[in-house]
């Protein structure tokens, strides 16, 4: 079919803000849209307030407006611009809730604004239950016993009929926002009044709970002419009752027999068939293991999280596809843009296992409950690829940066067997190291699937990992054999874990796994090597045939920064795109590392090549010996790319940017502050300690209160005001890990003091002021908590001076 030619100009909606279920994924969406229209000859108007995206880059759009996303501020863009269309589905809960307000004030109405990809009557029988439930019953799909209410009192009276537990589902909200489980009345009253406090209409649905069954998720893209495909399938390793954002998710799935596989594939055509989507639809369904019986749980009428990730995992690039349905194309007329040759029609294949672990902020908030539920509780994920469950598990792992080399042998003390038994019944973020521990400490099969509700299949993988942990154990660094080497890191295990478990030193491990094996490169490429890929995005696994063609001439390899957390968020994304962007344009070969679903910088054509790798010493030196680049920068990535910049450079790796000498001396404070004394720059008193007794002569030597914090730190993580002796030494057992190269920095604390933030950038001669901030709150709350204001409004030109 033509593209529509009632169409010239198009308004994309962002998301926002990031917020927990809604992230990086929702500015990878909405910038690969823009662009994909914008190759089609639409001129673009985007609307979204976040200036930490690519997508609000003056030159990513025709038009970018950075402003607050409400009804009101878009009825004045759309008076303003007057688009012909909307595309809400790149924008999150927040753009199908909008583009419904706006429909609803008549606004579209009035500006002859057209919705496109999911229309305004999807977006609310999707959103809301009772319309959903209908639907859902009207095509013969069975949907868990249910009822949508308007009160407390409405919920008491369902949940009676159902009958507890009863899952509760605000409609119109976010990452599970206002949702829970209930297991009798009292509890029923809080969940159920707080969920119609968020919900947009005001509206939940109270239903029958499903713990225990297992959950899958397809991802599903339907065109106007009615051709529809499955992008990917993917399984949650936990069961019903854990959001999916925050569950550990593989795929494709694993414990699927192809009847059931296809039984589920036919219902998700038929759902996203009889919503009359057009564009890209996820679709949640809940199984049970035992007769596999199975259930419609819930169907997102817009990209999503899983969206990004199932994008990563094929390659299929699923918003660039739904921005051109949107626009009259079908998929017949759409080309695959890694292979060059075959339709987008073609449903991907995948010859690997991806798995995706979210990242919990609790290394952050000490004394908040770990406990994981019906309501999102992480920041952001990590994914990884590998030719076997374990490999793909323990990659994923080591990709989140939390001090984990892998799901054992990385010093980590072992649980005890009751809280083991504690956790698997009631999971928190640790799960999946509980899960492991409790086969170490004896605990059957059986046992550990009758507590957690996990699939066997799983825990019984977990099983091959400790084999191989006891198989090396027992060798040695005496009796250890290639085999062993070779089979380990089939199974995902680290030159780290293997230097744990054989006794010896990391570089010792790392020559003696060289001698072993070394990994291969194998490219993602949509279609499990059946027809020839164009596309340089790849991962590692330990097999023979290596798939990269390593090209000759000048080459920069760029380190990116990992999942999103607090403290290092999607800026640094943003930082790596324009340093990857800037690169090509000077004519180096750009090559990037990272391993975050959801982000821009790991988009398949954003860069010359794409490793989907852990940003950990082993891999990234892996990658370095495979391409053998100019240098490596570590400085648009963040602290997890900084951390990696003195190990590199001893092992011969040239940093180019900011030296590791430079880092070091803005890190280490006594380095520091001879620079400073040398330039005569005043500074508060400090200290540093490496032990409590040294921390507290400081602290008295400067007077309390004090600042605390370790060094190498993101995101001012345990940093703390200290305002006594006791509270010192409580910090220093609680929240510091204190050693040689990482002591703790005491500093006077500024009572009553205005902070100002200088953004620089320098070729070593001349400096170029990019901005300075002044924050509205004092000093004493971290500049990312802290408002700002730019220009200065209260500091007059001799302190700007």
């Amino acid at each position: 079919m033509p593209l529509r030619s009632d169409i010239r100009k198009v308004m994309v909606i962002g998301s926002g803000p990031i917020v927990i279920g809604q992230a990086a994924e929702f500015d990878y969406s909405g910038s690969q849209a823009v662009k994909s229209l914008r190759e089609e000859g639409f001129e673009t108007v985007l609307v979204n307030s976040n200036p930490a995206t690519i997508q609000t880059d003056p030159d990513t759009a025709d038009t970018v407006y950075v402003e607050p996303l409400t009804p009101g501020i878009l009825e004045k863009i759309i008076e303003k611009e007057r688009p012909d269309g909307i595309l809400p589905s790149m924008g999150g809960q927040t753009g199908l809730n909008l583009v419904s307000e706006l429909a609803d004030l008549g606004v579209l109405e009035k500006y002859d604004v057209k919705v496109l990809g999911t229309s305004v009557s999807a977006i609310k029988t999707a959103e809301d239950r009772e319309g959903f439930a209908r639907l859902m019953e009207s095509i013969g799909e069975p949907i868990p016993p249910s009822r949508a209410v308007e009160s407390v009192e409405e919920a008491l009276q369902a949940a009676e009929d159902i009958g507890y537990p009863v899952i509760i589902r605000p409609a119109y909200t976010l990452g599970g926002t206002g949702g829970g489980v209930a297991h009798n009345p009292r509890e029923l009253e809080e969940v159920a009044g707080f969920g119609l406090s968020v919900s947009m209409i005001h509206q939940v649905l109270i239903e029958k709970s499903l713990l225990g069954w297992y959950e899958y998720e397809y991802e599903v893209m339907r065109d106007r002419a009615d051709n529809c495909i499955t992008i990917c399938n993917m399984e949650n390793l936990d069961p019903m009752g854990i959001h999916t954002g925050e569950s550990i998710v593989v795929a494709p799935a694993q414990t699927l027999r192809d009847q059931e596989h296809q039984t589920l594939r036919s219902a998700a055509l038929k759902i996203i068939r009889a919503l009359k989507i057009e564009g890209g639809c996820n679709i949640q369904f809940a199984v049970n293991p035992q007769s596999w019986e199975y259930y419609v749980i819930e169907v997102n009428p817009r990209v999503s999280r899983s969206s990004a990730l199932a994008s990563k995992a094929t390659g299929y690039p699923i918003a660039k596809i739904s921005a051109k349905i949107a626009v009259g194309l079908t998929l017949d007329e759409i080309r695959n843009d890694v292979t060059k040759t075959t339709p987008a029609s073609f449903e991907p294949a995948l010859d690997y296992i991806v798995t995706k672990i979210p990242r919990w902020p609790f290394d952050k908030f000490k004394t908040a409950d770990r406990r994981i539920g019906t309501q999102m509780k992480s920041t952001g994920e990590v994914m990884s690829i590998g030719r076997t469950f374990e490999e793909s598990l323990q990659k994923a792992i080591r990709s989140l940066d939390i001090r984990r080399h892998g799901i054992t042998a990385d010093g980590r003390r072992t649980w005890p067997l009751e809280k083991i038994r504690e956790g698997l019944a009631t999971p928190t973020h640790d799960r999946i190291f509980q899960l492991y521990d409790a086969l170490k400490q004896g605990m059957t099969v059986e046992e550990i699937n009758e507590l957690s509700g996990i699939s066997p299949w799983f825990i019984s993988k977990l099983g091959n990992i400790l084999e191989m942990e006891k198989t090396l154990e027992a060798a040695g660094p005496e009796g250890v054999t290639e085999d062993m080497i070779f089979r380990a890191k089939r199974l995902g295990f680290s030159d780290y874990q293997l230097a744990h478990l054989l006794g010896i030193d990391y570089d010792s491990a790392r020559k003696l796994r060289k001698r072993a094996a070394t990994p291969a490169y194998k490219m993602v490429d949509t279609c499990a090597a059946e027809f020839e890929a164009k596309t340089p995005y790849y991962y590692s696994s330990y097999e023979a045939v290596d798939e990269v063609k390593v090209k000759e001439g000048r080459k920069v390899l760029l380190l990116g920064s990992g999942p999103i957390r607090i403290g290092q968020g999607i800026e640094f994304d943003y930082c790596c795109v324009h340093g990857v962007l800037a690169l090509r344009e000077m004519g180096y070969e750009a090559i990037m590392v990272n391993n975050n679903p959801e982000t821009v910088s790991t988009d398949y054509d954003t860069s010359d090549r794409l490793y989907f790798e852990p940003l950990t010493l082993e891999d990234v030196l892996n990658i370095i010996e495979k391409e053998k680049p100019l240098g490596v920068i570590v400085q648009f990535g963040g602290q997890t790319p900084l951390n990696l910049a003195v190990p590199l450079a001893k092992r011969g790796v040239k940093i180019l940017g900011t030296s590791p000498e430079s880092i070091d001396t803005a890190e280490d404070r006594e380095k520091f502050t001879v620079i400073l004394k040398r330039l005569g720059i005043p500074q508060a008193d400090y200290g540093t300690g490496y032990s409590y007794e040294e921390a507290r002569e400081i602290a008295h030597s400067i007077g309390y209160p004090v600042l605390v914090r370790p060094s190498y730190v993101l995101g001012g993580r345990a940093m703390e005001i200290v305002y006594d002796d006791e509270q010192l030494e409580e910090y220093m057992a609680e929240a510091a890990q204190i050693s040689p190269e990482h002591p703790i920095l005491i500093d006077r604390f500024l009572e009553g003091a205005v902070e100002v933030d200088v953004d620089a950038v320098s070729d070593g001669t001349d400096v170029y002021i990019g901005g300075i901030m002044e924050h509205i709150e004092q000093a004493g709350v971290h500049s990312g908590d802290s408002a700002c204001v730019l220009p200065p409004q209260t500091l007059d030109r001799t302190v700007l001076g």
